[in-house]
């Protein structure tokens, strides 16, 4: 339990596989009320890679809740080398956490957690992540189109784009008045290689699993389960969790200090 005697109410997206399945089931053990939100298979069934999908999946969420949400976790999210990445990963986090906001300020320890990337640290495209830090979903996807358009590697920077400009997204929201000033503490996760169903194919094979180490190099215990990442959004969104805020958390078995080295301060 998260210290509570009461059990808390938990919006989870991507709740219908990977990451968010195992937060949903990680919650749902621990007692907690929990509304899973995807495109099939959850409480809430909708397409975030849409603006209307992204409004009516909230209004769902709140109504099932009963006006009354405790934490909101985004989870969803996709990796292909094409322009939905962006609308999915980084306006199906932001839009929807912006719709929930006001009933879960309504929360006595409202709280929130999104889930990046380790691949918010490689290389991206500049106008893609300010066009999405503008708010321009419309730029955003023509960016991401025209990317796509050159072949399956420009196209990847899809992913990392929408990752980095959510990770500065949380950094630059968490000290607002719609969250700090609502007592909500905003962070993201940012896994280093989950086994799960995105990453399944690509670990499957010797040539996959080594191309995939060259990127995120993990000494501490190598390749994580997504129960792993479940733990830490589980204690960020819980009541325990009074201060910590915008961070954006590496939970990568070492990857980060192994590629950045600690000279991070600069």
């Amino acid at each position: 339990m998260t210290g509570t005697t009461t059990p808390r109410s938990y919006v989870v997206t991507g709740a219908g596989s990977g990451i968010g399945a195992a937060t949903a089931a990680l919650l749902r053990e621990r007692g907690e009320t929990v509304i899973g939100v995807d495109l099939r298979g959850a409480e809430v069934e909708a397409d975030l890679g849409t603006r209307a999908g992204r409004k009516a999946a909230a209004e769902k969420a709140i109504e099932l809740a009963g006006d009354s949400i405790d934490a909101v976790i985004a989870c969803a999210g996709i990796s292909a080398p094409i322009p939905l990445t962006v609308s999915v990963n980084y306006f199906g986090v932001t839009e929807f956490l912006e719709h929930l906001a006001p009933v879960l300020a309504k929360s006595p320890a409202p709280r929130a957690a999104v889930v990046s990337s380790m691949a918010s640290l490689q290389p991206n495209s500049p106008d893609l992540v300010e066009a999405l830090l503008a708010g321009d979903e419309e730029a955003a996807v023509a960016i991401g189109a025209a990317l796509a358009a050159e072949g399956p590697g420009p196209g990847y920077l899809n992913y990392p784009s929408s990752k980095r400009a959510l990770s500065r997204w949380v950094r630059r929201e968490c000290i607002t008045e719609r969250w700090a000033g609502a007592g909500i503490p905003l962070n993201a996760v940012a896994p280093g290689t989950v086994i799960s169903p995105m990453t399944e194919k690509l670990l499957a094979t010797e040539e996959g699993r080594t191309m995939v180490d060259a990127n995120v190099p993990m000494p501490l215990n190598y390749h994580s389960e997504a129960v792993v990442i479940s733990r830490l959004l589980a204690w960020l969104t819980s009541v325990e969790n009074t201060h910590t805020t915008g961070q954006t958390i590496y939970t990568d078995g070492g990857a980060d200090a192994t590629l950045r080295g600690d000279n991070i301060w600069d």
